[in-house]
C-alpha cells in the first residue's frame, strides 16, 4: 500500500510504515532509538533482522514425502491437507506433485485402481480421485444414520428403564363398544374368579415400591392396589371377551342366562326319556314261557323257570 501510493518518496515511506504496524511490530518500533534510522531501506533491514525468526519456513518438494494419508483419513481430508504443503513450495514441478500423491496414499481399494488405471496427469487423477470421494461421502453418510439409530434406540431404552413408577403404563383398549352390565365390574370379577371361569393373573397381589402404591385404589382382578377394577383395562377387555361368548348373561339385562337354558333343556330332554318308557295302558295278556326242558329219549324234562312277559 505504501509504496502503490507513493513509490519514489522516502519521507512518505518512513512515516508511512508504522501505520500498518500491529502487536509486537508496532512494539519494536517504539522501542527504536531516536535517529537510528535515516532511510527507508535501513528501517526494513532492521525489521527483516529482527523478526527473522517469524519468517514463514520454505518448504522444498521432498517435504511432500512427509504428508501422509492417515488410516482413518478420508481421501478429501487428505487432498485438502497435500493441496496447503504443495501452496508453500514455490515452482513444484507437476510431476513430482503426481508422484507424492500416488506414493503416499493409505492402502485400499483406491490406491489399488490408481495403481492399475496409472493417470498420467494431474488432471486424472483429480477425475479418479472425485468419484473416490463420491463412494466415501455415500459409506459416511449410511454410517451417520446407523449411529443415529442407535443412539435413538438406546435413548428409548434409556427412557424405559428411567421411567418414574408412579406412572402407570396406559393400555390401549381391544374393544371399540363395551357391553353395559347390570352388576358392578369388580363384583363380576369376583363371581367368575370364585367360580373358576377364569384364573387370576401370574403376579396377581405382587406390589410394586410401597412408597407409590395408592392404597385407596383396588384392583379384584390382579388384587393389588393402585388402581381400580374399572380403570383396568385388561379387566374390562376380558369381561367383554366373555360376554360375547355369552358367559355372562346373567350380568347382561334383557339376556336369558345360558346356564339355565342348558339345564332346563337338560331337564326336558331326562324327562322326555322317561316318558319315553313310561305307558300306564294295561297289558294285553300274559304270556309264560318255560325255560330250561327239552325233550329226550321219549322223555320230557321238569320246567326249571317261568318268564313272565306283558304285553
Amino acid at each position: 500500500m505504501m509504496f502503490f501510493n507513493s513509490p519514489n518518496n522516502e519521507l512518505v515511506l518512513c512515516r508511512a510504515f508504522p501505520t500498518y504496524l500491529d502487536g509486537a511490530a508496532l512494539l519494536w518500533f517504539s522501542k527504536l532509538p531516536e535517529g537510528s534510522i535515516s532511510s527507508f531501506e535501513e528501517s526494513a533491514k532492521s525489521f527483516i533482522d529482527y523478526f527473522t525468526a517469524a519468517r514463514i519456513y520454505v518448504h522444498g518438494s521432498d517435504y511432500l514425502g512427509t504428508i501422509r494419508q492417515g488410516p482413518q483419513e478420508s481421501l478429501k481430508d487428505y487432498l485438502t491437507r497435500f493441496a496447503d504443503a504443495t501452496i508453500e513450495i514455490p515452482d513444484l514441478d507437476p510431476a513430482v506433485h503426481l508422484h507424492a500423491l500416488k506414493a503416499i496414499l493409505k492402502p485400499g481399494k483406491f490406491r489399488e485402481t490408481i495403481a492399475v488405471t496409472k493417470p498420467k496427469t494431474l488432471e486424472e487423477f483429480r477425475e479418479r480421485a472425485a468419484g473416490q470421494m463420491k463412494i466415501e461421502e455415500l459409506h459416511e453418510a449410511k454410517k451417520v444414520e446407523r449411529r443415529q439409530l442407535r443412539r435413538e434406540e438406546s435413548r428409548a431404552i434409556r427412557s424405559t428403564d428411567n421411567k418414574d413408577p408412579r406412572k402407570p403404563f396406559k393400555l390401549t383398549p381391544k374393544f371399540d363398544n363395551y357391553t353395559r352390565f347390570n352388576t358392578k365390574r369388580e363384583k363380576i370379577i369376583k363371581e367368575i374368579l370364585n367360580a373358576k371361569i377364569i384364573k387370576p393373573p401370574l403376579r396377581a397381589g405382587n406390589y410394586q415400591d410401597q412408597r407409590f402404591v395408592d392404597r385407596g385404589k383396588h384392583c379384584a382382578f390382579y388384587q393389588k392396589y393402585d388402581h381400580t377394577t374399572d380403570e383396568c383395562v385388561i379387566a374390562k377387555d376380558l369381561l367383554e371377551r366373555l360376554a360375547r361368548q355369552g358367559l355372562l348373561d346373567k350380568y347382561i339385562e334383557g339376556r336369558i342366562h345360558k346356564e339355565g337354558d342348558r339345564e332346563e333343556r337338560q331337564q326336558t330332554s331326562g324327562n322326555k326319556e322317561t316318558n319315553k318308557w313310561s305307558n300306564t295302558t294295561p297289558p294285553k295278556g300274559v304270556i309264560n314261557t318255560i325255560s330250561g326242558g327239552f325233550a329226550g329219549g321219549g322223555k320230557t324234562t321238569s320246567a326249571r323257570n317261568v318268564v313272565t312277559v306283558q304285553c
